[in-house]
């Protein structure tokens, strides 16, 4: 049964969001929203803050937490719908994860939607990705995660570097990830129905289209879900039960099994999505991010497998976008 402080933060989460849901806010205004709320969110203790511009071209931040692990990188990529969502809005959330998994975490102010639609938010992951090889760093050494969205990209993320036939990261971390932006109206009235006017249920379903413009939803970089999963490292999922996504997610899971991917699939019972954010007053959150650390102390527990790449023959052919 979910926490006392959840079940406060659920109430709080669901008054707020019947007025928006009656003004239909832009994104711009959002946007701003979310900007003012992370100015309430502080960073751990112990954790160092290193702004920089990767490439020259990307805003991006290293988060070090004392007694870090001098090889073993993080790469964080921020959920938000592929519209919402900053190094800030997230600061608190990268450096708690951080803490606890004792690792260097870079992450970064991927572009956004709608300015700037699919492909721009996954060629700045490979960019980054790409950048940490360039810079020392082993793909053994290296996890991609993210939650919402960021989950989803850092799936995107795994499938594009297979398909390239670049070496993979040694795991990878959905937080609640979203495996399919087509979106059933059935799920947003389950969830509707469950859990009130939640912002995600009512927002969410535009958001897809903005991101992916002219491309089909069903593009597998887009959804993962309806991707060929086959050759992924070991990848650990949470998600809640009463999210909108929890059904995908599972599909997304079952596939990946049966595709011979190594799947630690975490259910959270009834915890609203986004609840990771939360992890200040939410015993549920700092219980999920407690077990992503477990997690990877075991993935690099495990002797250390060459890396895979895939012969020209078997790599995926992209799938062209029409001209407009």
């Amino acid at each position: 049964m979910p926490s006392f402080q959840h079940l406060l933060l659920k109430q709080f989460l669901t008054a707020a969001a019947a007025p928006l849901a009656r003004r239909k806010p832009s994104v711009g205004a959002m946007r701003l929203a979310m900007e003012a709320g992370s100015l309430f969110q502080f960073m751990p203790w112990k954790v160092n803050l290193e702004s920089f511009k990767l490439d020259n071209r990307l805003e991006a931040e290293w988060l070090r937490p004392r007694a870090a692990h001098p090889t073993r990188v993080l790469l964080y990529l921020h959920g938000g719908g592929y519209v919402l969502g900053s190094l800030n809005t997230h600061r608190s959330l990268v450096g708690s994860l951080a803490q606890r998994t004792g690792l260097n975490v870079l992450t970064i102010n991927y572009r956004k939607a709608p300015d700037h639609p699919f492909p721009a938010a996954l060629d700045d992951a490979k960019r980054a990705y790409r950048w940490l090889l360039r810079h020392g760093h082993q793909p053994h050494d290296i996890v991609v995660g993210g939650d919402s969205a960021g989950g989803g990209l850092a799936l995107a993320l795994l499938l594009a570097l297979r398909d390239a036939g670049e070496a993979l990261p040694a795991a990878g971390i959905g937080l609640s990830p979203w495996t399919d932006l087509n979106l059933p109206i059935t799920a947003l009235r389950r969830v509707a129905r469950e859990e009130g006017l939640l912002l995600e249920a009512l927002q969410m379903r535009t958001w897809g289209p903005l991101y992916a413009h002219k491309t089909p939803l069903t593009h597998p970089l887009l959804s993962p879900a309806q991707a060929d999963l086959h050759g992924l490292p070991p990848l650990l999922i949470q998600i809640s039960t009463a999210e909108v996504l929890y059904n995908d997610v599972v599909k997304f899971t079952r596939k990946a099994r049966a595709a011979g991917v190594p799947v630690t699939l975490q259910p959270f019972e009834g915890l609203v999505h986004w609840w990771h954010l939360f992890w200040r007053v939410v015993p549920e959150a700092r219980q999920a991010l407690d077990q992503v650390a477990a997690f990877l102390t075991e993935i690099w527990a495990q002797p250390i497998a060459a890396p895979v790449r895939l012969p020209q023959a078997e790599r995926r052919m992209p799938v062209r976008r029409r001209a407009a």
